[in-house]
């Protein structure tokens, strides 16, 4: 069952698809904001603007889960590893030049700040570059 977007939501996705998704729907819903400390203070993930890198770890959980409700944060946090390579990748055209997967997130992370950072990068351009990047990883085995 696919993942329905609501900024409170307490239901969080799994797959890099839906998280890519979910950050797509997150972003256009809230805007974008390039500079940082975005995130301050509980409960503020859901109605303030945020960077693209922010509006994935939204969609894979940050400050959005539930003490009722049973995660597997492994599974998730894979995910998210796994949408940010596939958006650095879709962002840049090639993989990151390195085999250590500690400096590979980096690159990623560093490729989708850069890419964000743009003068004049909008929240739809964001969403686009996130579905981009979610029909890339629709296809991929995880």
């Amino acid at each position: 069952m696919p993942i329905r977007y609501t900024p409170e939501s307490v239901v969080i996705a799994d797959t890099p698809a839906e998280i890519l998704e979910w950050a797509a729907h997150h972003i256009e819903h809230v805007g974008i904001h390039q500079g940082h400390y975005l995130f301050a203070g509980p409960g503020r993930t859901v109605t303030l603007p945020c960077w693209p890198r922010g509006a994935l770890e939204v969609a894979a959980g940050q400050a959005r889960g539930s003490a009722g409700r049973t995660y597997d944060w492994d599974r998730i946090h894979r995910a998210r590893d796994e949408a940010f390579r596939i958006l650095a990748e879709t962002l840049t055209g090639h993989p990151a030049d390195t085999e250590d997967p500690a400096a590979a997130k980096e690159l990623h992370c560093d490729a989708i700040d850069r890419w964000s950072a743009e003068p004049g990068r909008t929240a739809a351009d964001a969403a686009t570059a996130f579905r981009t990047a979610a029909a890339r990883a629709i296809p991929a085995l995880f």
